[in-house]
């Protein structure tokens, strides 16, 4: 079965905060203000794979009122929401993000911002993709006032269970667990074959 979650998140312009996006600290004049890193890309993400396993958001596992959370890396923040999802049979097969700022541009960084997350989530760098858009000026997101960023990943039961993918794009063979490959099924009752990752 393959559960998507949708998260989200947004945070002011601070000055003296460095900026770090994705895990990559980007050069700037202004910073995030938030509790922890003010990683808006990571929180997002956060939120999606928490909602996609429905194990809440992001405020409830690391509240912003708890000390030991200030100025946190957001990184280690992602690690532990996986060490959760897993608990409970998930992996990730893929993540779709995207940020939405007016400035700075962030091309140059978005191929080591795919990296890092590929690592930090352990799945083949094409199953993460970031991509980066303004609002042509419209909205606090336009005028420059803070940055917003919308995640969706996709997460998978074990493979006894059967991941049956839809859609013109399988998961990639390298990010099947080991001793499992992809192949045609119906399982679950499925109308029409997909992949899944049940052992042959």
């Amino acid at each position: 079965m393959i559960r998507i979650g949708c998260g989200y998140d947004a945070h002011r312009f601070a000055p003296d905060r460095p900026l770090i996006i994705g895990g990559v600290e980007i050069p700037y004049d202004l910073g995030m203000l938030a509790h922890s890193d003010g990683d808006v890309l990571i929180h997002a993400l956060c939120d999606a794979l928490l909602g996609a396993a429905g194990l809440g958001d992001i405020g409830r596992h690391f509240p912003d009122s708890a000390a030991e959370y200030a100025g946190i890396d957001s990184r280690i923040l992602l690690r532990r929401v996986l060490e959760e999802i897993r608990k409970r049979g998930y992996g990730i097969v893929n993540v779709d993000a995207t940020l939405i700022a007016q400035k700075p541009k962030f091309a140059p960084y978005i191929e080591s911002m795919t990296a890092i997350l590929a690592a930090d989530l352990g799945i083949p760098i094409d199953g993460v993709n970031v991509k980066a858009t303004t609002t042509e000026g419209m909205g606090f997101t336009g005028r420059a006032e803070r940055w917003s960023a919308p995640a969706s990943p996709g997460s998978r039961t074990p493979p006894a269970r059967c991941a049956r993918l839809r859609g013109n794009r399988a998961v990639p063979s390298t990010a099947g667990p080991a001793g499992h490959r992809p192949g045609p099924c119906s399982a679950r009752g499925g109308s029409r074959p997909g992949s899944c990752w049940h052992r042959r």
